[in-house]
């Protein structure tokens, strides 16, 4: 077969940038994690949640996840890692960088993960997850991308023009065989197109409640028990088929039976957002950033000045209790001194004003009030 009509392997997966190994498993999986928020960043705030919301969740969720995939993959893999025939040492399990992360694990403890951020923010799990099922399947895609690099999880020998070539010696290869079956590509193909239809979906029928989430969780098992019947690497099989298509099929029949019982769900999905009030800050206040009894001595005075008849009353202004008493009744003072026989022109009148300009504006119009009176009697 001719090597052209083939897919060839990278002939490395690490480079070093000084003494720091920079690892293409680990950007694989770095990126999809970037994706994944990135759209679920999107999808929350075109639902009317606050922006930065999953990238706070993302926070809880990625080292959860991280933890859980590896566990699961330790766990159905530990002869690997145990026993005396184990081709690594027991401390290679915490390489993740190496490879290694089972998807039920890393789902399992993530979807725990964001649990515990929704709770602590008082918003709904099932309208997150909703949210982020599209996200989390383009992140798979661009996961397995890190098996490329690794030349791992690859099929059985194939012809087909697009046959993944593998160096000879890796774990699943059959001597005088060059050619596999590229089942990170037909995983990575089978995860955008499920991203596809979570979108469409979710904007054709309105899927909530998690019911969306869980139709991405029956999409991906249905793809990935036949990738897995494809694979080559050892692992552990039960009657005939491999341990990952046994929970492949138990996760499905659940994902369905979740998505039967929510069908008639109904209710409120909170998103953690307060509505701030129509009004906006309250009539009256200087400046928006503090009350009114909290404003600049120079943003009560521009207020003042602004408000209806350019009038004053500040007692920062030490006339504005006289003028307020002029404006009121400019003859008071006038009949006052004519009713006692003195002219209000007369060095006395003169005192008198003096005397009513300064004194309080209580004690004034109560003076003025009073010889207003004596004057009409």
């Amino acid at each position: 077969m001719p090597l052209l009509a083939s897919i060839p392997s990278p002939s490395q997966g690490v480079w070093n940038l000084g003494p720091i190994p920079i690892r293409a498993y680990a950007l694989c999986i770095v990126l999809g994690v970037i994706v994944a928020v990135w759209i679920g960043e999107r999808r929350w705030r075109a639902r009317g949640g606050a922006p930065g919301t999953v990238t706070d969740l993302a926070v809880w969720a990625v080292p959860f996840g991280l933890v859980g995939g590896r566990l699961y993959h330790v766990i159905t893999d530990w002869q690997l890692y145990f026993g005396a025939d184990a081709p690594k040492r027991p401390v290679d399990a915490l390489f993740i960088w190496e490879g290694g992360l089972g998807i039920w694990g890393a789902i399992a403890l993530g979807a725990l993960g964001v649990y515990i951020g929704c709770r602590r923010r008082g918003i709904s799990f099932t309208a997150v997850a909703d949210t982020l099922a599209p996200g989390i399947a383009v992140a798979q895609a661009i996961g397995r991308w890190g098996n490329y690099f690794n030349q791992e999880l690859f099929g059985g020998p194939t012809d087909l023009p697009w046959g993944l070539r593998i160096d000879p010696g890796r774990p699943g290869t059959v001597p005088g065989v060059e050619t596999y079956h590229p089942t990170f590509l037909y995983e990575s193909l089978w995860d955008l197109a499920l991203a596809g239809v979570l979108v469409l979906a979710g904007r054709r029928f309105g899927l909530r409640y998690g019911r969306l989430f869980a139709l991405y969780v029956a999409g991906y098992t249905l793809g990935r028990f036949w990738v897995e019947g494809l694979r080559v690497d050892p692992a552990h099989h039960v009657l005939g088929l491999r341990l990952n298509q046994w929970t492949s099929i138990v996760i499905f029949l659940l994902a369905l039976a979740y998505f039967w019982v929510t069908r008639d769900k109904s209710g409120d999905e909170p998103l953690g957002v307060t509505a701030e009030p129509a009004g906006g800050p309250a009539d009256g206040d200087a400046d928006p950033a503090h009350q009114r009894d909290q404003a600049d001595e120079s943003d009560l005075r521009d207020h003042d000045e602004a408000s209806p008849g350019g009038d004053r009353t500040s007692g920062d202004d030490p006339g504005g209790a006289a003028a307020a008493l002029e404006g009121a009744d400019g003859t008071a003072r006038d009949e006052a001194a004519l009713s006692a026989g003195t002219p209000a022109d007369t060095p006395a009148g003169t005192a008198a004003d003096t005397a009513a300009d300064a004194a309080s504006a209580p004690a004034a119009e109560v003076g003025a009030a009073s010889d207003r009176e004596a004057g009409r009697r």
